[in-house]
């Protein structure tokens, strides 16, 4: 290290260890924090490539569900001569819907183990894979009679979806510079929340929800698939993958440099492989100032199992899956689906209530495209507390409104500026934040396993909404929000006292803060 970066050095201090040297690389972050082509490409090819995919096989379900369910009650007539009765039609139906959640969960179970056998890059590509398969499952299952064609491609592409949603944003933020991390990071995000606008906009009557045309309006995406996988061959993998992961320096450094642009300084290549070399240095041997042998040959990867055995990931592993699963559990999913009723009561028909939800969504969506610039110039806390704060108050709001909203007047338009000031904050950290923060809290080495937790904890949630909000609601009626709002307020105490800031600064810096389970203190300087 030469004098200018001893100055420019910061003191690190663990229970463990002894201070460290760590170079401070917020100090000259802004010089090389730019747009480059390949960021770019990579950033555009795997949201519409794989992100908005996983979003439009969520909203696209739930407009055609009379067709599609009338389409399977005559098949399982014509194949088994059987006749669902209403009540095992619907339960049929809900098997249809939730498989794909099971699917999530699964492929998040497995997007540990292929983020580091296959790299990051061919993750996006078996992603890829899978969607189309489920694709052609939906375009032949009508053609062919086949109930069953359609069930293998909700798990299929809910298979595609846990595992979009593990290694996507991981492979995003680990091409990206520190001073976009969180801006690119965010794609995944809006790429889900774009998809599940778009599916929902084909699925309508006007467009392919149709008896005759469904079949069109579950495959449509395949499209983009197809079109967005275009420059696969050309996309950089990931330069920390194949230097701490799979060892292979050389390449690493070539990717990186091809990442960063022709413009990148040489001083900038040289702090990110010093970073790279400390997270593939053991700790004893950091000590010692010098690597073993095995050290160099051996891939450092981790199994989901040892990073849930290692006391000082427990509190980042605890944030991770509280953020992603709290992102279900504040009750989105629950608001979109109670908005149509709402609407209704203002005095909309039945059409007019569902192009209303729609205009919801788009209102979901235009907010999460100032996410980057958010994520750019405000603090990851910030934004945390801000949004489940804020949550919070207008689910208990939304709560108390939809209670009384027979016995005062205005407050069907009350109910309307609740959900949609809910759904305004709820974009501006809830939604994107959980993502990507398992990349900012985790070393190389545990993230696929930490990333691979949080998505198994978003999509249990998700599959657990699911299953009880409609018997929830019919029991509880308005009260029905009050366990998304006792969420978000626990979430915000739990953010309050343990989530560290993590914008602009390098991993070195935050694993530290988190370190001693809930002993660590890292709002403490």
């Amino acid at each position: 290290m030469s004098p200018s970066d001893h100055e420019e050095a910061s003191v690190l201090y663990s229970s463990e260890r002894g201070p460290k040297i760590v170079p401070n690389v917020n100090a000259n972050v802004r010089k090389d924090t730019r747009w480059t082509f390949w960021l770019i490409t990579a950033g555009v090819s795997t949201t519409f490539g794989a992100a908005v995919p996983t979003g439009y096989n969520i909203g696209v379900i739930n407009a055609p569900a009379n067709v599609i369910k009338s389409w399977c009650n005559e098949t399982i007539f014509e194949t088994y001569g059987t006749v669902f009765t209403e009540r095992n039609l619907e339960t049929f139906w809900s098997a249809v819907v939730s498989i794909f959640l099971i699917g999530g969960v699964i492929g998040s179970l497995g997007g540990a183990w292929v983020a580091d056998r296959l790299g990051r890059k061919r993750s996006f590509l078996l992603c890829g894979f899978l969607l189309v398969v489920g694709g052609l499952c939906f375009q032949f299952c009508k053609a062919i009679g086949s109930v069953e064609l359609l069930m293998i491609g909700r798990i299929v592409v809910g298979l595609a979806a846990g595992l979009t949603t593990t290694t996507v944003p991981m492979y995003l933020t680990e091409l990206a510079p520190l001073g976009l991390r969180g801006a690119l990071g965010v794609f995944c995000s809006m790429g889900v929340t774009g998809g599940v606008v778009v599916g929902q906009v084909m699925s309508l009557e006007e467009v392919f929800g149709t008896e005759d045309h469904w079949q069109f309006a579950l495959s449509f995406y395949v499209i983009l698939v197809v079109a967005f996988f275009v420059p696969y061959h050309w996309l950089p993998e990931s330069p920390k993958y194949l230097f701490v992961i799979r060892r292979r320096q050389d390449e690493a450094v070539n990717e990186l440099k091809r990442v960063a642009g022709r413009k990148v300084r040489d001083e900038y290549v040289r702090e990110q492989i010093d970073a790279m070399r400390r997270e593939c240095t053991p700790e004893n041997d950091e000590e010692t100032g010098r690597e073993s042998d095995s050290t160099i040959d051996k891939p450092k990867e981790r199994s989901i199992l040892s990073v849930l055995r290692d006391p000082t990931l427990m509190l980042p592993l605890i944030l991770v899956c509280a953020l992603q699963g709290g992102q279900q559990l504040s009750g989105i999913n629950a608001v979109f689906f109670y908005s149509v009723s709402i609407f209704e009561s203002v005095g909309l028909s039945s059409t007019d209530a569902k192009f209303a939800n729609l205009g919801a969504g788009c209102l979901n969506l235009f907010v999460a495209f100032f996410s980057p610039i958010l994520m750019a110039k405000f603090n990851r806390r910030f934004l945390a507390l801000l949004s489940c704060g804020m949550c919070a108050i207008f689910l208990f709001c939304l709560t108390f409104i939809v209670y009384f909203i027979d016995d005062v007047e205005w407050f069907s338009y009350a109910s309307i500026v609740a959900i949609l000031m809910y759904i305004l904050f709820y974009q501006i950290g809830l939604g994107p934040i959980p993502y990507f923060i398992g990349s900012e809290l985790f070393e190389v080495g545990p993230r696929p396993a930490a990333m691979a937790m949080g998505s198994i904890a978003s999509w249990g949630c998700n599959f657990l909404v699911a299953m009880l909000f409609t018997t929830l609601q019919g029991a509880w009626g308005a009260f029905v929000f009050l366990p998304f709002t006792i969420t978000c307020v626990a979430l915000t105490l739990l953010l309050k006292v343990y989530l560290p800031e993590t914008r602009g600064k390098h991993i070195s810096q935050i694993v530290p803060l988190v370190a001693k389970g809930f002993s660590s203190k890292p709002l403490v300087p």
